[in-house]
């Protein structure tokens, strides 16, 4: 259990939120022009990354609001949280 800072709310219990996946990932602009793997890549591919991720974060047990965070996935730590449709903070 760690804590996460809701940027609406304030300091919570991790139990309060749920992971949304990996932050920032760009909808295609013509969508009906891709191939079914190319599709395929936009719906399900994610990097995973093993240290800092930046992520989406819903707080569903609170304010029922979206934000993004800065992870290290190695240890939980949150390096940063940032509202949506900020720019993430160099880290």
């Amino acid at each position: 259990m760690f804590l996460i800072s809701c940027p609406y709310c304030g300091v919570r219990e991790q139990s309060e939120f749920k992971a949304g996946g990996e932050a920032h990932i760009e909808r295609p602009k013509q969508p009906t022009e891709l191939s079914d793997g190319e599709w395929a890549e936009y719906l399900f591919m994610r990097k995973n990354i093993k240290g800092i991720q930046l992520e989406r974060w819903n707080h569903a047990h609170g304010c029922r609001k979206w934000f993004n965070a800065v992870r290290d996935t190695t240890n939980d730590e949150i390096k940063a949280i940032y509202k949506m449709g900020e720019k993430p903070p160099t880290i």
